[in-house]
């Protein structure tokens, strides 16, 4: 018996934002990635946090609308506001 698996396309979730860039750290706080400013520190001091593919350490690092963040296996992706 054959078994058709079909991959299930994982989105990343879209977050809007409405100035130039946000810090790293606030952004996972605003798309409620991480549950306070101190874990937001701690998983990229860990290194368990993915910008753009590759792992980040810098809390302060600028993202951009168009810049993809991973952290526990869920994919977000910063959007212009508008």
């Amino acid at each position: 018996m054959r078994v058709k698996v079909k991959a299930k396309i994982k989105r990343a979730e879209e977050i809007k934002i409405s100035t130039e860039y946000i810090k790293l750290d606030s952004f996972l706080k605003f798309a409620n990635a991480v549950e306070s400013g101190g874990m937001a520190k701690t998983v990229i001091a860990d290194g368990q946090v993915a910008v753009n593919g590759e792992t980040c350490t810098q809390r302060g690092k600028k993202l951009r609308p168009g810049d993809q963040v991973e952290i526990f296996g869920g994919e977000y992706v910063v959007a212009a506001e508008g």
